[in-house]
């Protein structure tokens, strides 16, 4: 059992004793490490496996790194090892913007029909119906319904 257990943390090792990163450096962070398990808001293979470009704010202990997170995630900790972070290579060019979005008192905001994108008439036994695909605002052109 010794043996074993010994051969295990060999492996484990040699796969983690690479892994470091510097003051400053860009990382991104692992997210869907269990099946099932829901993570920053979203389940199942939609999931994103790893998310941000996040840098390195200071090296805890041998293995661990504090990162420093947006708001957005200030109630997740900021501390996470090694295994759970990939160097990033960002390229400055490939940032997007976000659209800012207005919320009212509740959290709320109103969906309004932007554009028709395409119109389509389906004939049924017992009438005609027409079909309309329409460009939602605050959505992409991908997302329209």
């Amino acid at each position: 059992m010794r043996a074993t257990q010994d051969r295990q943390k060999s492996y484990a090792d040699l796969r983690r004793s690479d892994i470091e990163f510097a003051v400053g450096d860009k990382v991104i962070l692992k997210v869907s490490t269990m099946r099932g398990v829901m993570r920053f808001g979203k389940r199942g293979n939609l999931n994103q496996k790893f998310i941000g470009s996040y840098e390195i704010l200071d090296r805890v202990g041998e293995v661990a790194y504090r990162l420093a997170l947006p708001p957005a995630l200030d109630r997740v900790h900021n501390v996470f090892h090694s295994s759970q972070l990939r160097k990033c290579i960002s390229d400055p060019s490939h940032v997007l913007e976000a659209e800012t979005i207005k919320l009212d008192d509740a959290v709320t905001y109103v969906e309004t029909p932007k554009e028709i994108l395409d119109r389509k008439l389906r004939k049924t036994r017992h009438g005609e119906t027409v079909l309309m695909k329409v460009l939602w605002s605050n959505h992409q052109v991908e997302e329209a319904t």
